[in-house]
């Protein structure tokens, strides 16, 4: 089980390092505005704000790498990473665009669920 939960941690960690690329670097870009939905002018006037956001979400994929690797407190590390992109994940899902809940909070919340399966 701790095999499938490392998996399910690693796809949560690739999806944030994906959010990071396409915040930090790619949000004024087709791809990123595409991805988005967003006009070319409120992605150059946000642009720094999405920024931000990438760097938190690589400090979340970092966090659980991390924790992935840390063989004296990965599981608590764990623990706190996956709950903090669940409570991200519920907050944007409320606030700003329902799928967020499936797209970061649904997949942090069964790795989380995986990891206490052990």
């Amino acid at each position: 089980m701790q095999t499938i939960a490392s998996i399910v941690i690693a796809f949560v960690a690739l999806q944030h390092i994906g959010f990071l690329i396409l915040e930090m670097f790619l949000w004024r870009r087709p791809l990123g505005r595409r991805v988005f939905g967003l006009s070319e002018s409120f992605a150059a006037e946000s642009a720094k704000l999405a920024a931000n956001q990438g760097l938190y979400n690589g400090f979340l994929a970092a966090g659980l790498i991390w924790g992935l690797f840390d063989p004296f407190y990965g599981l608590y590390i764990k623990v706190f990473f996956l709950t903090c992109v669940i409570i991200a994940g519920l907050y944007g899902g409320f606030t700003v665009k329902r799928s967020i809940l499936y797209v970061q909070a649904l997949p942090a919340f069964v790795a989380l669920i995986l990891v206490h399966l052990r």
